[in-house]
């Protein structure tokens, strides 16, 4: 009953909001890396807290205090971190599953370490305790790292920026949650019923944004691209935005940005196209020029350089969202 009772509650928790994915942003087989590599952060923390304790002269209580959780949550995010830089990740959605993920491989692991060491304990309520709260406490809080960065993202930040304000927050939560400020009974407790209506919140709301997002974006892309390929779209107002562009640039540069916007509102037709079919439980359409024309909107996008793409930034703009959408068709 202890390995059910330590290990059982977080890979629950985790199927659950797995299956809470309505959208289907989370990859199995990155959500699979995200618990390995929590799995190799509790081995890699192991060895750094001994290594560390063994420099400093501090009680294992202030140890468990104060080093650990900054040592624990760099590791569990990095992952996380590669995910986001790697443009894996758009939305808080995922970023919580993958950041739970990484926060389960770890207390799956640190859970079987004190079943090995600690295993003959007879009572079944230390079990319970480490299942359903430090566990549940490590995937909360990389999520929790993983949320705040993606939050910042959106407003704009670089990701440089957006880190430290996650892992802080983190840190802070878990160094509390071994402070046990609180009875470890009382403590569990609030962590298995405040961790799922935190998630929901953040399900509801992200779920939200993303619909939004769908909605708004799609129609207006397709009038776009409707009115480009009619040869209707210097009548329009983006049309004359476009010829004013010539003011500034050769003759040449106008017909890249001209290409490069109907490419890309095509590609980002395509990307929305395929999200809404998994929302609705379809499989998503893979067509054989897709990586093909991927290809060359990099190198038009290359081409236009910084300075196309912020001429453009008022009909397109290429944010972290825009390059994950145009990313989710390569594993289509």
């Amino acid at each position: 009953m202890k390995i059910v009772f330590s290990l059982m509650p977080v890979l629950l928790f985790l199927t659950g909001l797995f299956l809470m994915d309505s959208f289907k942003l989370v990859s199995k087989k990155n959500l699979v890396l995200a618990i390995l590599w929590g799995g190799l952060a509790a081995w890699f923390s192991y060895l750094s807290n001994e290594w560390l304790s063994s420099h400093f002269t501090l009680s294992f209580e202030n140890f468990t205090r104060y080093f650990a959780p900054i040592v624990e949550e760099v590791l569990k995010a990095l992952f996380v971190f590669f995910l986001i830089a790697r443009r894996k990740i758009g939305f808080s959605i995922d970023a919580a599953i993958y950041g739970f993920a990484s926060g389960t491989g770890f207390a799956l692991i640190e859970n079987m370490v004190y079943i090995y060491f600690i295993g003959d304990e007879p009572s079944m309520m230390l079990w319970m305790l480490r299942g359903f709260g430090t566990a549940l406490m490590h995937g909360g809080c990389t999520a929790i790292v993983a949320l705040l960065i993606m939050g910042g993202i959106q407003r704009e930040k670089k990701l440089f920026f957006s880190v430290p304000s996650g892992l802080f927050v983190a840190i802070i939560v878990h160094s509390a949650f071994n402070h046990f400020f609180l009875n470890p009974y009382l403590q569990t407790l609030l962590i298995f019923v405040l961790l799922p209506v935190f998630f929901g919140f953040i399900f509801k709301q992200s779920t939200s944004s993303l619909q939004n997002w769908l909605e708004m974006e799609f129609s207006n892309e397709v009038e776009i691209l409707r009115m480009i390929r009619q040869g209707k779209f210097s009548g329009t107002r983006s049309g004359a935005y476009i010829a004013g562009l010539r003011a500034h640039f050769d003759s040449e540069m106008i017909v890249d940005l001209y290409n490069y916007l109907s490419l890309y509102l095509e590609l980002s037709i395509k990307a929305k196209r395929n999200l809404m079919l998994k929302e609705n439980g379809f499989t998503p359409i893979a067509e054989n020029d897709t990586i093909e024309k991927l290809t060359e909107l990099k190198a038009l996008r290359k081409q236009v350089g910084k300075t196309g793409e912020l001429a453009l930034q008022p009909l397109i703009r290429i944010k972290h969202r825009e390059l994950w959408k145009l990313s989710q068709l390569e594993n289509s």
